[in-house]
C-alpha cells in the first residue's frame, strides 16, 4: 500500500470519528489498567458491567487490596478467567501501593513488569491514559491491518512495528482506536461489512463481501 492511500484511509477514519475513545469505562489511569487486564478474552460490555459495581466500592489500588482475592472475585466472577485475573490484579495493586505510591507507572518496562500486563495492555495504557503515540495490536487491529494491507504481518508484534513505522505522525496517536473500532463494527472477523465500509475503495482486501449478502 502506498503512502497516499494510507493518508486517505486515516483521513476518512478521522473525519468519521475525530476524537476516538476506548469503550471501556474508567475515570483514572488505575481504573483503565484494571479494566484492560479484565478485558483479556472478554468483551468491553462485560467488563463495564463488572467495573460499574467494582469501582464505586474500590476505586483505587489500596481499596482493591482491602477486598482481597475472594472479595475481588465477587465483583468480577462474570468475566472469563476471573480466578487468575483476580490473583494478578491483587499482585499488581500491591506493587502499585508499595513501589509507586498507588500511581500507575508511565514507562513500558514498568508496566510490563506488573502481573497480568503484557505489551498490548501496556500500549493501551500508554496511549489511552497518557497520550503516547503507540499502537496496541489486538485481534481486531491485527485483522484490519492485514486485510487492508495497511501493515501486513504474521504476528501482532510485526504488525505493531510496521503500523508504527508506516502510519503518518499526525494519525499515530489515534490510530489504535480508529482501527480497533473499525475491526469491531465494520471489518468483522466472519463477514466484513464491506458495502458499509468508508474505506472499501482504498482497502486492498481481495475477498470483499458483496452487497447482496452483507449483514
Amino acid at each position: 500500500m502506498n503512502p497516499a492511500k494510507r493518508i486517505a484511509i486515516y483521513s476518512r477514519l478521522r473525519e468519521q470519528n475525530p476524537h476516538p475513545e476506548t469503550e471501556l469505562a474508567y475515570e483514572t489511569p488505575f481504573q483503565l489498567l484494571i479494566a484492560v487486564i479484565l478485558s483479556a478474552q472478554a468483551t468491553d460490555v462485560g467488563v463495564n458491567m463488572a467495573t460499574a459495581k467494582l469501582f464505586p466500592a474500590a476505586p483505587g489500588p489500596q481499596a482493591i487490596l482491602d477486598l482481597g482475592v475472594e472479595g475481588l472475585k465477587h465483583y468480577i466472577k462474570t468475566i472469563g478467567l476471573y480466578n487468575s485475573k483476580a490473583e494478578n490484579i491483587i499482585k499488581t495493586c500491591r506493587i502499585l501501593v508499595e513501589q509507586y505510591r498507588g500511581e500507575v507507572p508511565r514507562s513500558r518496562e514498568q508496566l510490563e513488569a506488573l502481573p497480568g500486563v503484557g505489551r498490548k495492555t501496556a500500549n493501551v495504557i500508554l496511549n489511552t491514559a497518557f497520550g503516547v503515540p503507540v499502537i496496541a495490536v489486538d485481534t481486531h487491529i491485527f485483522r484490519v491491518a492485514n486485510r487492508t494491507h495497511l501493515a501486513a504481518g504474521k504476528s501482532p508484534r510485526e504488525v505493531e512495528t510496521r503500523l508504527t513505522r508506516l502510519t503518518p505522525e499526525e494519525f499515530l496517536k489515534d490510530a489504535h482506536h480508529w482501527l480497533i473500532l473499525h475491526g469491531r463494527y465494520v471489518c468483522k472477523a466472519r463477514r466484513p461489512d464491506c458495502p458499509a465500509c468508508i474505506i472499501s475503495d482504498l482497502c486492498e482486501y481481495r475477498c470483499k463481501t458483496p452487497a447482496t449478502i452483507a449483514q
